[in-house]
């Protein structure tokens, strides 16, 4: 089996002849640029870039050399943009770490060291304090109340760090040729490799009102307003058909996976009960999933972290195919039992290592063993993509990144 095959495959619950692996797929299966920096220094490999494709949260796109390495079966659509030495630069983070930014990126460096990103009219949207990891949201448009009208969302969804600081390909959405640039350049993805392809849509409904209203507010709505939250969706629901028609169109026949967005899990619990799932977002979630099914090729991923055991039953019925990051430090997230209930009806895309406390903690040898123990759980009769349990932490070392590959290696052979 080549990387394709081997990924759906295991999609459509077929034993592959390895277990498939991803990293750096999706904004939540990548690894940080810090992480990525003393990987690269521990491997002694001095060449190449360390480059920020995703801002917010920091990650790094990983080099060729670095998939091969660790034998990933699957890209992201975006890695086929910006790359050229020119649409990066150099900048030092507020840890002193070297990376590259995208050259369109320009946050503006404050006296006290933090990054701030401003709006058109001076709204301060996002920061990363000089401390930190990650870029933070600080404006919130709906903060006092949804509007009377929504005639006006996309001005205020440009207000949102995650809608207004996008990852590739969209942070080309509007070029004048950026439809057409996009298949060609999943074409070429899809030519010049023989690995899975993935495009990362967003598509969020429930972390779109957390974006917009702040989840305290937006969680309160849900119960307190339903119809005025039902009217929002809507809303969304319109412009995430409008954008999957055109994702449809260009590269339903050429990319494998589309990926959704929609974080509903707590430690302990979804944020919502699984009736109110069932009757304000899934029918949405349906209508979206409908759309891509009927409309292209793509197998369709949804990333929602937590524990979101007692949803599982709805979201397979919406019509997803995969679930990521199987966060199974949740309540009710054990291997074991997500595979035995579920495992015939949904992949599972992570839950492969702890990275609260093993990846980033443990030595390498019990990083291998863990990673077996999950392994013997999850990879038997498909239905199975190796990758650990959201991204890879700055804190991580990188001897554990490696045994935990190698770990998987071990397994499949």
């Amino acid at each position: 089996m080549n990387s394709r095959e081997r990924i759906i495959a295991s999609i459509n619950h077929k034993q592959a002849d390895i277990v498939p692996i991803d990293l750096g797929s999706t904004r939540s299966s990548g690894i940080s640029a810090i992480a990525y920096n003393n990987l690269k220094k521990y491997l002694g490999i001095n060449n190449g870039y360390t480059r920020v494709y995703d801002i917010v949260q920091q990650l790094a796109q990983p080099e060729d050399n670095i998939l091969d390495m660790f034998n990933v079966d699957v890209l992201d659509v975006g890695r086929a943009y910006n790359t050229e030495e020119k649409d990066w630069y150099d900048i030092t983070l507020p840890n002193g770490h070297r990376v590259q930014f995208p050259a369109w990126f320009k946050p503006i460096r404050d006296e006290e060291g933090n990054l701030n990103v401003y709006s058109e009219d001076g709204t301060l949207i996002s920061r990363m304090k000089k401390d930190a990891f990650f870029f933070n949201q600080e404006y919130y448009p709906y903060l006092n109340g949804f509007p009377e009208n929504y005639h006006s969302i996309k001005e205020a969804m440009d207000k949102v760090q995650w809608f207004k600081i996008p990852a590739s390909p969209w942070d080309h959405a509007n070029d004048v040729n950026f439809w057409n640039d996009l298949r060609e350049k999943a074409l070429y993805l899809r030519k010049n490799s023989d690995r899975a392809l993935v495009i990362c849509s967003g598509c969020s409904l429930f972390e779109s009102g957390n974006y917009l209203r702040r989840m305290d507010n937006f969680l309160m709505d849900i119960y307190t307003s339903p119809k005025e939250t039902e009217r929002f969706l809507d809303v969304l629901v319109e412009q995430y058909l409008a954008l999957l028609e055109k994702v449809c169109e260009t590269v339903g026949d050429v990319v494998d996976i589309i990926r959704f967005s929609d974080d509903l899990g707590m430690n302990q619990a979804p944020f919502m009960s699984p009736e109110v799932y069932r009757k304000i977002f899934k029918p949405r979630h349906a209508l979206l999933c409908d759309y891509v099914k009927k409309h292209s090729k793509m197998y369709i991923f949804l990333h929602s972290c937590g524990s979101i055991y007692k949803l599982l039953p709805d979201l397979i019925e919406a019509g997803f195919d995969i679930i990521n990051p199987v966060q199974t430090t949740a309540k009710d997230m054990e291997p074991s039992k997500l595979k035995k209930e579920f495992g015939n009806d949904i992949t599972f895309w992570g839950g492969g290592c702890n990275t609260r406390s093993i990846l980033n903690r443990a030595t390498p040898k019990e990083v291998k063993d863990y990673v077996k123990r999950q392994l013997e759980v999850f990879a038997p009769g498909g239905g199975y993509v190796f990758n650990q349990e959201h991204n890879i932490l700055p804190d991580v070392p990188p001897e554990n990144i490696i045994a935990m590959f190698e770990a998987v290696r071990e397994f499949s052979f």
